[in-house]
């Protein structure tokens, strides 16, 4: 029986996007929040992985930067 209501704000343009999307695939936007559900309720978890971002970031730099950034660890 469906008898529970589940409320939650977000930004209308992330609902817009989203909704196209659901459209694209066949879905209304409850039918997706219960798919959702579904599985985290068959998978005891998330239905997909999670992680934090980390430390890194400056591997990512430019090579002069990050050859700078290493050599200012080793001066004295």
């Amino acid at each position: 029986m469906k008898d529970a209501v589940v409320r939650a704000r977000i930004a209308s343009d992330l609902k817009e996007e989203a909704e196209e999307v659901f459209e694209e695939l066949g879905l209304t936007t409850t039918e997706a929040i219960r798919m959702f559900l579904a599985q985290v309720r068959l998978r005891r978890g998330m239905p997909f992985s999670i992680t934090l971002n980390t430390d890194n970031d400056d591997l990512l730099v430019g090579g002069a930067m990050r050859q700078s950034a290493l050599d200012s660890v080793y001066d004295d």
